[in-house]
């Protein structure tokens, strides 16, 4: 017996959820024979009680890390012609082609309990939580390891990860891919990361501000063309563009990142764009390697833990061509 689970993104506002289910198989399909499959839509906010069929269509297959002999299927949602659900974002990038530049998300967590409450007191303070060792200190360590291990074994391997400033957030980096490579590995990174936390009955938070003074939770996006990985000037020149469309940027970079981007907390403010070498305080901020080097990537502070990385992606290579 061989397992296939369907994985789709539904079609909450706020953040799109992750929903799957397992179909069984007496052998192993490519990805162009695995069949479509059908969904209730009106369960997932894709449709009504008197439209409610929508279909899975697989486009890209993972190994399963949580079962032997089975596979994670990601899938887009399409309406019973086949034509792309409005829910669907990924066909639109995707329809794109563009090969060339590569993104490297940072994708920032918070470990709560099932319900989302937080695991620690609101007042408490930062300082030593920040790649830091030991209880008291970290929260959620072999949540953390299990996952990289399990990217690792479905076929995605991360670039690493780390406690982050908060106490109980985490954030593990993805290598650089083209936008459609990065943004569907991204997904299943979360997909992977959610299934994972069941086993210590702990959930992943991707809210940007748990806390009103505390750090929030983003997922910063680094950004290179084959320009920018040959000339220093070439990140420059690409400050103004980003700077023109600013709010075209935020207004997709994920709910809630107003509460975050408020000009503390190592972030900039919402309504503003800045940049800089070495400032995490700004709105795209260059590493002061890259600068030293002349060439590489601009890192974007911008986006929310809650970005869909389709829209994200989509929305940087519009601006820099």
């Amino acid at each position: 017996m061989i397992t296939v689970n369907y994985i789709w993104l539904d079609g909450s506002e706020d953040m799109p959820q992750l929903r799957s289910k397992t179909r069984v198989f007496k052998f192993k399909y490519e990805l162009e024979d695995l069949p479509d499959w059908s969904f209730d839509g009106g369960s997932t906010f894709q449709g009504d009680l008197g439209d409610s069929d929508r279909i899975l269509t697989p486009v890209k297959v993972y190994d399963d890390p949580f079962k032997k002999n089975s596979y994670l299927a990601l899938c887009e949602v399409l309406n019973p012609d086949g034509t792309p659900h409005k829910s669907n974002k990924r066909r639109a990038l995707a329809e794109m082609m563009d090969n060339d530049t590569w993104f490297g998300f940072e994708q920032e967590y918070t470990l709560t309990d099932p319900m989302q409450q937080p695991l620690v007191p609101e007042e408490i303070t930062q300082g030593e939580f920040y790649c830091g060792v030991g209880a008291g200190r970290v929260i959620g360590r072999l949540v953390v390891d299990e996952h990289l291990q399990n990217c690792y074994d479905a076929g995605i391997a991360l670039f690493g990860t780390n406690a982050e400033v908060m106490i109980s957030q985490w954030e593990y980096q993805t290598l650089p891919k083209t936008a459609l490579e990065a943004a569907d590995d991204l997904w299943m990174s979360r997909y992977i990361a959610e299934r994972g936390a069941e086993k210590f009955n702990m959930r992943i938070s991707y809210h940007p501000k748990i806390y009103k003074e505390l750090n929030g939770a983003g997922c910063h996006v680094n950004v290179s063309t084959p320009e920018m990985r040959e000339d220093y000037k070439a990140i420059e020149k690409a400050m103004p563009k980003l700077k023109k469309t600013h709010k075209q940027h935020v207004e997709v970079y994920g709910t809630g990142n107003e509460l975050r981007l408020t000009g503390e907390c190592e972030t900039s403010d919402y309504n503003k764009f800045t940049w800089g070498v070495s400032d995490r305080g700004a709105s795209v901020r260059i590493p002061a390697q890259v600068k030293a080097e002349g060439k590489g990537y601009f890192e974007d502070r911008r986006p929310a833990a809650t970005c869909d990385p389709y829209l994200v992606t989509a929305r940087i290579l519009e601006t820099l061509n």
